[in-house]
């Protein structure tokens, strides 16, 4: 997987940003499902943060995680 935007390695996780477009948002759950470098993801987040996002909108995703 080629990444081409900011990214942050240590030894305990890593950071990066990526461009997405929004394909659905379920603002009861919070499930939005978006297109990002030729992947389909399905992402989770509090209800209100996704009340103002639409299908075709172009986000950028900061996804990070550690052990």
């Amino acid at each position: 997987m080629h990444h081409n935007k900011m990214m942050r390695h240590n030894k305990n996780g890593s950071m990066h940003m990526m461009p997405a477009t929004v394909s659905s948002v379920d603002t009861k759950t919070g499930v939005v499902e978006a297109d990002a470098e030729g992947m389909s993801l399905r992402l989770h987040f509090p209800p209100a943060s996704v009340a103002n996002l639409k299908a075709g909108d172009k986000i950028t995703l900061h996804m990070g995680y550690s052990q």
